[in-house]
């Protein structure tokens, strides 16, 4: 929190995305302490440059050091540190720490998910349903559901947005193209453990710590509501 609402020093990486000597300090203390305790595990963080080395490994730690960089710099609340273990494609272990929020999200493989310590669930049906993400795709949804959607402020974090889902806050998200990794994982989990699910065009659950870190469109939701828009990015 030492850099947040600081001015830290910003500049911009590949594809125009701003990174801060925050996301970098985070990204250094995380990979000295994480593989202190865990030598033996692979590292891929959005902060840290990827190698082939982490393909061999049993587990692998996977890290956006601060997930809502533009939240960050803008001095809005909305962002998280990301953290998950992953094993065999799939996350164990994960962690969504909200400093600027006073939350922590968890969850691991056999536990539920909790936010400070107290269990969090998807939200039950309803006749109006809380729906986030681009417009773009929203509008895919057929005119009848999407009369009874409830317009959701832009939430600039994704992991955040789908631990929103996860403790039904909002019922569901869209996400466009190309979100990596880093910026799922740990919230995957969450929202397993909470009752929902992420999925792509083909409602298959998604796959991690692989060669290639990126995934095309997604919706993330529970029960019904989750198969209806899944249907619509299909």
């Amino acid at each position: 929190m030492r850099y947040f609402r600081k001015d830290p020093e910003t500049w911009l990486k590949e594809g125009d995305s701003p990174v801060t000597e925050a996301d970098i300090a985070v990204d250094r203390f995380l990979r000295k302490v994480l593989l202190a305790a865990r030598p033996d595990y692979g590292w891929l963080s959005e902060e840290t440059a990827d190698g082939p080395d982490r393909l061999t490994a049993r587990r692998t730690f996977v890290v956006d050091p601060i997930d809502g960089t533009r939240a960050f710099i803008g001095g809005s609340s909305q962002w998280c540190v990301s953290i998950a273990v992953v094993e065999a494609g799939r996350p164990v272990a994960g962690v969504l720490d909200c400093p600027a929020r006073n939350e922590i999200y968890c969850a691991a493989s056999a536990t539920a998910a909790t936010r400070n310590g107290e269990a969090v669930h998807v939200a039950a049906p309803s006749e109006v349903y809380k729906v986030a993400g681009p417009r773009t795709l929203i509008d895919r949804i057929p005119a009848e559901l999407r009369s009874r959607f409830e317009k959701v402020s832009y939430i600039p974090s994704l992991a955040y947005r789908l631990a929103l889902v996860a403790s039904g806050v909002i019922d569901a998200t869209f996400v466009k193209a190309n979100a990596r990794d880093w910026d799922l994982a740990a919230a995957d989990l969450i929202l397993a453990r909470a009752g929902g699910q992420i999925l792509d065009g083909t409602k298959a659950e998604l796959l991690y710590a692989r060669e290639n870190t990126a995934h095309g469109v997604l919706v993330a939701g529970s029960g019904g509501l989750l198969e209806n828009l899944a249907s619509a990015i299909h």
